[in-house]
């Protein structure tokens, strides 16, 4: 300690000889108190360390600025103020005009509430009261002292007069014509039972008589059955031929195949090698609404049938002239779906009026309508020869139905699935169909077995509205509604093929239908912008896309005898053919 203290001694005397030197230039004299501690101490004197505080003193705004008052309009204040300066009284004369209602504390914008429970009930049946009597409970006063008249307040002698009667307890003063039973008229209000009293010449429990009782039935169902007729019944057929002679001077009607158009449309010959259609190279116009389905003439594809939403069916030439030919009316909402039996000679139409509709190629009449009032989503004809009087259909019901055309009645339903069917596929030499759903499964049918024998369900798959057979029989394209065309086998296990998937296209919400080129080179498809993609069947490569339409592309066909010609379809009403 000493040793520690003798060098602040010397330490001292250091910076003393400096200040002494320091001193000695300045004419200031030195306070003797400020180098007290610097001196050698005595013998038998003990030395105290004062606490130094080595932090600059800083000048308080207020200290410096003093008398500045704080402007209480401020809503920043760049410094800390004290409690004093922010609660110190403002500047300024007494407001003469400060009463004491502004002075009494608020702590709402009309003054000050005192914490009360009032039961919401009692508020409003109070306020309704005050509002139609004009009198309502002081709710200062305390409430055993009500039946005084002093408990009320507003008009206290109709208070008297009604004995304090809420709204809610007063009788309806205008319908004096209803008589309640057990008590006088409604102004009585000892005699009062409620707005749901019956009337004095309301029997108890009153009912019909068996007569009146069926009278009533037989009037109910004339109506309901007159409603539904109205509603449900179907529209009337007719037919307008658009060619000016149905027959040439042989006497062969438009379907008879052509001769003359370069190739031979008789047989079921396909093309050896098929290439990418580039142009278009001619628009069929004649429907106001979007185009839903297009469907070639059998074996041939030398007329073409298209049904639309504007409720009407129509046949086109694909060749020579390409005129429109005949147009069908008998729907009465749009037409969903159409399929020709395996001659060609008659046609299934299925449309949203809840009618499939049998119609005559070749003359336009409408040969047998079937109905079991429910929406159907598509129809097919047994390819079979000796079936060629059945058909099936999807309906929204989620039921397939099947229907004998000859007699019109219903003779197999198969009902597995979990929503509205959409397509049916014939597979396996027609011995078997496919069907999809909005359950997004797949399901697998023996024909007149209405039990599913294979069911494809996964839980990434998703629902596939449109479907197609390949040309080989051998695959299925079905358009998923993830944006991609999936293909599964179609002759054995119906297993998923992973390495032939088809992206690029936009389809989700639409029932675009795919189709194959003949030669089993391609696959090609509308999608949601309007676009013909077409697809490498090898590689899966997006080979080449066309703007065909200003809507959806919802059906695109290769034509089985040509090699490059596709037929589109489009919701702006148009069917194109490119080459």
């Amino acid at each position: 300690m000493a040793a520690t203290v003798e060098s602040l001694v010397s330490y001292g005397t250091d910076s003393d000889s400096d200040n002494e030197t320091k001193s000695n230039a300045s004419p200031e004299k030195v306070d003797p108190d400020a180098l007290a501690h610097l001196q050698p101490l005595k013998s038998g004197q003990t030395m105290s360390l004062a606490l130094l505080n080595s932090a600059p003193e800083v000048a308080v705004k207020e200290a410096v600025e003093t008398g500045v008052h704080l402007d209480p309009s401020l809503k920043e204040v760049t410094y800390n103020p004290t409690y004093e300066t922010l609660f110190a009284p403002e500047f300024g004369p007494v407001n003469p005009y400060r009463s004491q209602q502004m002075a009494a504390p608020r702590n709402m914008l009309s003054g000050y509430a005192e914490p009360a429970h009032v039961n919401d009930f009692m508020f409003e049946q109070q306020r309704r009261t005050f509002s139609t009597f004009g009198y309502a409970l002081d709710p200062s006063v305390d409430t055993t002292s009500q039946n005084s008249s002093n408990s009320y307040i507003g008009a206290v002698d109709e208070a008297e007069k009604k004995k304090g009667l809420t709204v809610f307890e007063v009788g309806p003063k205008k319908h004096d014509k209803r008589k309640k039973v057990q008590g006088g008229e409604s102004d009585d209000i000892d005699n009062y039972l409620g707005p749901w009293a019956k009337y004095v010449d309301e029997k108890d429990g009153a009912k019909p008589s068996e007569e009146e009782q069926k009278e009533l039935d037989e009037i109910t169902a004339k109506r309901q059955k007159k409603g539904r007729n109205e509603e449900e019944a179907p529209a009337e057929e007719k037919t307008i031929l658009h060619v000016k002679d149905a027959y040439d001077y042989q006497g062969r009607s438009y379907l008879h195949v052509p001769q003359d158009v370069g190739i031979n449309l008789r047989t079921a010959d396909i093309p050896d090698k098929c290439y990418l259609p580039k142009k278009q190279i001619h628009v069929w116009t004649g429907h106001t609404k979007g185009v839903s389905a297009i469907r070639l003439f059998p074996v041939s594809g030398h007329l073409l049938l298209s049904c639309s939403m504007d409720c009407k069916i129509k046949l086109w030439e694909v060749y020579n002239e390409r005129r429109c030919v005949r147009t069908f009316i008998g729907h009465s909402k749009a037409v969903r779906d159409i399929c020709f039996n395996n001659t060609g000679t008659q046609y299934m139409s299925a449309a949203y009026d809840r009618y499939l509709k049998l119609w005559d190629t070749e003359t336009g009449q409408c040969i047998s309508r079937f109905t079991n009032r429910k929406v159907p989503y598509c129809v097919k004809f047994n390819p079979d020869e000796d079936k060629q009087n059945l058909f099936v259909a999807g309906m929204s019901d989620k039921k397939i139905v099947q229907w004998d055309a000859r007699t019109g009645e219903v003779v197999q339903e198969y009902d597995r699935h979990l929503g509205a069917v959409n397509t049916i596929t014939f597979v396996d030499e027609n011995r078997r169909f496919v069907s999809t759903s909005d359950d997004k499964s797949l399901r697998v049918w023996e024909w007149d077995i209405p039990v599913d024998f294979k069911y494809i369900a996964e839980p990434s798959m998703h629902s596939m509205p449109a479907v197609t057979l390949s040309p080989n029989g051998k695959w299925l394209a079905c358009q998923s509604m993830d944006n991609q065309i999936l293909i599964f086998g179609a002759q054995n296990r119906f297993r998923l093929n992973k390495k032939k998937i088809f992206k690029g296209h936009m389809v989700a919400g639409y029932a675009c239908q795919v189709d194959f080129s003949p030669d089993m080179s391609y696959v090609v498809s509308g999608d949601a912008d309007g676009k013909l993609n077409i697809w490498d069947w090898k590689t899966t490569k997006l080979y080449h896309r066309i703007k065909a339409h200003d809507k959806v592309c919802i059906s695109a066909l290769w034509h089985p005898h040509e090699t490059s010609k596709v037929i589109t379809c489009g919701w702006d009403g148009l069917i194109k053919l490119w080459d």
